[in-house]
């Protein structure tokens, strides 16, 4: 791996490099990585899709990279960290310097008796002791209501207009990151670079791990709503500023009434004329109020900067729901987990395609590495390299350490009947819980929808005499951890434990999949994106809908075997893995697991190594 990742480098050319858990992965694109940027005085992008491997890379692995090559390059590389400006304490702000924060318009209550309150005085504390001001150094950290209270989004930064700019911790960061030979970021960082602005700066090359999680990372980033609050919230930071908002409040009650006499839907003809006409009122008003605010900047940097913000925001979207649809998706959205009622309607738009956004804003001319686990969707490269916007790219498989075909079994309950829209079925929760039984517990079950996994959880708890956790019960990382400890425990979820959890032994000797994870039927974007590929002649349901379930179960499969010694069964409690046209692609995605549908032999399989871990032998047989 590290050739093929040198090789690209030094031909400027694009790699796609599958890399098993347990290979090194991160090794394999560092070393060679370090040796050019200091060799040719390069600086080097490297980015990943969680915080969480960003700072592992930046703390573990990319030092110990850095101290072993020093001897060999005769100088030692410099690294730096790229986060966004959110993640870093604000001294400013904790200083008085910003508007007094505010709750849906409302005070908050700050007082050192409330629990938010509490969390604020501590990060006051903290801020006295860190070198960093990188929320990530914070242990335990805070909820991100507390957090907002001493940090700033990107927009709302002062920068060299800033007082405290000389202590700014984000911009020391990012100071020490223009200096470095190698820069670790993350994709929320790309998704800005991508669509909105250069935030990394001058580089020589790309490499991006985790690359699987990459385009749909882009789309969240360049998907906006436009909603009465977001413009009730420019307009109270705009009369922050002695700015008139008569305008913008009679813009936003024009845009709540437009919006509440709309169902949700995929706006395939533009905007209705209602709507049409609330979003040029909006824009036109936000457009006069920025005028008025730059204006005032004078008087109170920090109160203008926080309503330009909150004012672009608002413009950018009414600009994008003008602008061409034939290159956006637009739909009419339900509240997003507010209650029904007046502003609680949303209009939102998203790219249609983001490989070329890939294509000409993050790899332009220079040499690209994209590398992941998951990379080879069906037995090849192609639907992933198509995602990308990738042509021709240099290609390799490095394989795994493990014996799949020894270690894990890929069951698929083909008796089932197939699943149906109304969650569940009776039949499938019976096969559950006889998996479950069988396996002592010790199961990880992923689920195509909270519902789902909800109607499973309570199912199996009236049934099974072993600990039941569900998802939404607790933080994802505290489940995981009571998970680990308890080796009868079940862990039920949907969405994050499909991907990024780590449970190497006897943890999960059982991951179940409860149905094909295809996207929603009424998803617009997947829906927009199906008829693209249709229209030129191609399967859509190949190329967004099986594409999708794909990556998620390889990723999902991906949670049994972590080890060389571990052993375990993959149930798909959908028949359809077994029967239907695409069903060969989807298996063809996961890890090559011993594949059956005989139900006797796997739970025989289950009761043994139930049997092995109760007496705690690693590494039980099949």
């Amino acid at each position: 791996m590290a050739r093929a990742v040198a090789d690209a480098l030094d031909s400027a050319d694009t790699a796609l490099i599958q890399a098993g858990t347990g290979t090194g992965k991160s090794l394999g694109y560092l070393v060679p990585a370090v040796a050019r940027a200091v060799r040719e005085g390069e600086r080097i992008v490297v980015s990943t899709a969680t915080l969480a491997l960003q700072r592992q890379i930046y703390t573990k692995d990319l030092p110990l990279v850095v101290e072993a090559l020093a001897p060999v390059l005769g100088e030692r590389a410099r690294i730096g960290l790229f986060k966004g400006r959110g993640n870093y304490l604000c001294k400013h702000k904790m200083q008085g310097g910003y508007p007094d924060p505010e709750d849906d318009g409302l005070p908050l209550n700050l007082g050192p008796t409330s629990e938010l309150g509490r969390q604020v005085a501590r990060l006051h504390a903290w801020a006295e002791e860190t070198d960093t001001g990188d929320r990530d150094d914070l242990v335990p950290g805070v909820p991100g209501r507390a957090w907002t209270q001493v940090s700033v989004q990107g927009r709302e930064c002062l920068e060299a207009k800033c007082p405290l700019v000389d202590e700014c911790f984000s911009q020391r960061a990012r100071e020490e990151a223009a200096q470095a030979h190698v820069v670790v970021t993350n994709h929320a960082v790309l998704g800005v670079q991508a669509t909105s602005h250069d935030m990394i700066g001058e580089h020589s090359a790309l490499i991006v791990d985790e690359a699987h999680e990459l385009v749909s990372r882009i789309t969240s980033s360049a998907t906006h709503e436009l909603t009465a609050r977001a413009v009730d919230r420019a307009s109270r930071a705009a009369r922050r500023c002695g700015v008139d908002t008569e305008r913008i409040d009679h813009a936003a009650r024009a845009l709540d009434a437009a919006l509440g006499d709309e169902e949700p839907r995929r706006l395939r003809d533009g905007l209705p004329e209602q709507l049409a006409e609330a979003v040029e009122l909006v824009r036109a008003a936000v457009r006069e109020a920025q005028s008025a605010v730059t204006k005032a900047a004078d008087k109170d940097g920090a109160a203008a900067k926080v309503a330009t913000a909150s004012l672009g925001e608002v413009f950018d979207v009414c600009e994008e729901l003008q602008g061409e649809h034939g290159r956006r998706v637009v739909w009419l959205a339900p509240p997003d987990g507010e209650p029904d009622g007046p502003r609680a309607g949303r209009v939102v738009t998203a790219p249609l395609d983001v490989a070329g956004l890939i294509g000409e804003r993050l790899v332009g001319d220079r040499p690209a590495v994209f590398t992941s686990a998951t990379l080879t969707l069906g037995g090849g490269f192609d639907p992933m390299a198509r995602m990308l916007g990738v042509r021709e790219p240099r290609t390799l498989d490095a394989g795994s350490p493990f014996d799949y075909a020894r270690q894990g079994i890929l069951y698929v309950a083909a008796h089932l009947p197939r699943p149906t829209q109304g969650g569940i079925s009776e039949e499938a929760l019976d096969e559950l819980a006889a998996l479950i039984e069988a396996a002592g517990g010790r199961t990880l079950g992923l689920f195509s929808s909270h519902r789902a996994a909800v109607a499973a959880a309570e199912a199996m708890r009236e049934r099974l005499d072993v600990p039941i956790l569900y998802q939404l019960d607790d933080q994802v990382s505290t489940l995981v951890d009571r998970f680990k400890e308890d080796p009868r425990a079940c862990l039920f979820g949907a969405t994050t434990l499909w991907q990024g959890v780590d449970l190497p032994g006897a943890t999960a000797s059982l991951v179940t999949i409860d149905r094909i994870p295809f996207p929603r039927p009424d998803d617009p974007v997947a829906q927009a994106r199906t008829e693209l590929v249709d229209q030129a002649g191609g399967s859509g349901f190949m190329a967004v809908s099986a594409t999708h379930a794909a990556l998620l179960m390889a990723q999902g499969a991906g949670r049994l075997i972590r080890a060389a010694t571990d052993r375990g069964v993959v149930a798909v409690l959908d028949s359809r893995l077994a029967s239907a046209r695409y069903g060969g692609f989807l298996a063809r995605s996961m890890p090559p697991l011993w594949a059956t549908t005989d139900r006797e032999a796997v739970l025989g399989a289950l009761r043994r190594l139930d049997a092995e871990a109760s007496r705690g032998e690693a590494g039980a047989s099949l």
